[in-house]
């Protein structure tokens, strides 16, 4: 698959290395080039700075051939922007978000966004851990 990430902190890095290891090609967005750069030397995918709502950045990265477009920045009007942008401007079939305040779930799903948020994610885990 071709999957393109916007968002190169931890998060973002992670699932990178992860789906490049799976032999996927990745190319990963940041604004900033130090956080592309801790990817590492041995990173086989590709990096593009820049924004990730902006079309000519996306086009930079691949996304008109991409198969899935992933935004986990940490910020979650990036996110929906991107992910619209993806879906509606560039026809990605496969278009996820990363959801940093659960409060804001209802408008994602308005938008028919995939959301995975982990402030959600970490709050059933530790209760899921209380009822252990």
């Amino acid at each position: 698959m071709r999957i393109v990430i916007l968002g190169c902190g931890r998060l973002g890095a992670y699932l990178a290395r992860q789906f490049a290891r799976d032999g996927h090609a990745v190319t990963v967005i940041d604004r900033e080039r130090e956080a592309l750069e801790a990817l590492g030397p041995d990173f086989p995918g590709e990096t593009v700075v820049g924004m990730g709502i902006d079309a000519e950045v996306l086009r930079r990265a691949g996304i008109e051939q991409a198969d899935v477009f992933i935004a986990v920045t940490g910020y979650d009007n990036t996110n929906i922007m991107a992910a619209e942008v993806a879906r509606e401007i560039f026809g990605v079939p496969r278009v996820i978000t990363r959801l940093n305040d659960p409060l804001r779930a209802e408008i994602f799903q308005e938008l028919g966004l995939k959301t995975v948020s982990p402030t959600t994610l970490a709050a059933e885990a530790i209760r899921k851990c209380l009822e252990d």
